[in-house]
């Protein structure tokens, strides 16, 4: 197994956040190292834990423990499942890379660039949904793409915000260099944009709807015009999934049981929805607005198609080039190839004999036959 040098690893992988709070909990080297060398002799068990954190296409995991359609599901199974919530979401994926939880909420490039580079053999096991608006780049007194040219921009450095820059840039015929990246937290990027130094910011939902609530916020391009590329998984150590299908399951169940219910349009339906907006800090409209700025995969069927699509390649292609290109694949990496992920029909992007990183609707596609 090969594992990357765990100070780079520290250092660049937990600068990747899509959290309300980007304090970062550094997890010891020994720690990974330890879950390295001793994920590939995983063997069944009882007892699991899953890790999320607040994001308006994870919040049914949180209600679905509440509810207890958790305990049901891992009732039917035999096991015991823990979904415990992190307010921190790259404490959370430091927790999973290191051993201590076995499936966490992640999104596509947060799973290649921490766990998958930290050397852990990771499954996207359910493709819950993609960013179809959430993530946007803002202008302030300003209205066209093009004036991003010359400007200091605000946010999360290396996160999925630099992603979206780099797509919009690339839109308008422009580069990096045409523009000065500078390092936001997210729970200051609200408060950064009322100052007069800030006429530029690239962030998510809660807070791109909180910047837009100024009248001279302007968005000039939003994740609905990449579709598909920020996706949010649910993923899990592949050595515990492989010798403990019956988890895999119950997690499949658990999340379209919690999926359906949440849509229902009748009380039920609605009082889902007000659980999880109050858990993210918002009320039923806000949640509203945030699910209609993401693709969500109510069906089995839809995630497995898409899960299926040759759509995961270019995206992921792109990623692992974008990554290469900030140094995050491991100190040392000689080309994006360093790291190889598995596709759904198996084909592998990268190094075949280094795989880290895998697209498997098997689960996906027991719920759509019934098999659950």
């Amino acid at each position: 197994m090969v594992v990357a040098d765990p100070s780079s690893f520290y250092v660049e992988g937990l600068q990747l956040m899509r959290s309300k709070s980007i304090l970062a909990s550094l997890v010891i080297a020994g720690s990974v190292l330890g879950l390295a060398t001793g994920s590939a002799f995983a063997a069944p068990k009882k007892d699991f834990k899953v890790a999320w954190s607040i994001y308006v296409g994870w919040m049914p995991w949180g209600y679905a423990a509440d509810s207890g359609i958790v305990k049901k599901w891992a009732d039917k199974y035999g096991i015991n499942i823990e979904v415990k919530q992190f307010n921190d979401y790259v404490e959370s994926i430091n927790q999973y890379t290191a051993g201590a939880f076995d499936a966490v909420t992640i999104t596509n490039m947060d799973a290649l660039s921490i766990p998958a580079a930290g050397g852990v053999d990771t499954t996207a096991m359910i493709m819950g949904d993609f960013s179809n608006g959430n993530d946007a780049v803002i202008l302030k007194k300003k209205d066209k793409l093009s004036d991003l040219k010359g400007q200091k921009v605000n946010l999360v450095e290396f996160s999925v915000s630099h992603y979206l820059l780099a797509r919009a840039l690339d839109s308008a015929k422009l580069r990096e260099r045409d523009v000065k990246v500078v390092n936001t937290s997210d729970s200051d990027m609200a408060g950064a944009y009322k100052t007069a130094d800030v006429t530029a910011v690239v962030t998510w939902n809660p807070i791109v709807s909180e910047i837009l609530g100024s009248p001279d916020a302007k968005k000039v391009f939003d994740s609905s015009q990449i579709p598909g590329e920020i996706m949010d998984l649910m993923v899990a150590n592949t050595a515990v999934l492989k010798d403990n299908p019956n988890f895999g399951k119950a997690l499949v169940g658990i999340w379209y049981e919690t999926i359906t219910k949440m849509l229902q349009a009748d009380a039920d339906g609605k009082a889902a929805k007000e659980a999880m907006a109050k858990a993210s800090g918002t009320d039923l409209a806000g949640f509203d607005s945030q699910l209609a700025a993401t693709k969500l995969f109510a069906k089995p069927a839809d995630a497995v198609a898409f899960t299926k699509s040759k759509e995961i390649s270019e995206t992921m292609d792109r990623v692992r080039k974008f990554l290469f290109e900030k140094e995050l694949l491991g100190k040392g990496a000689k080309s994006a190839n360093v790291i190889g992920i598995e596709l759904a029909d198996k084909k592998v992007l990268g190094d075949s004999k280094n795989v880290k990183l895998r697209f498997d609707p098997s689960f996906m596609t027991m719920a759509v036959e019934g098999k659950l």
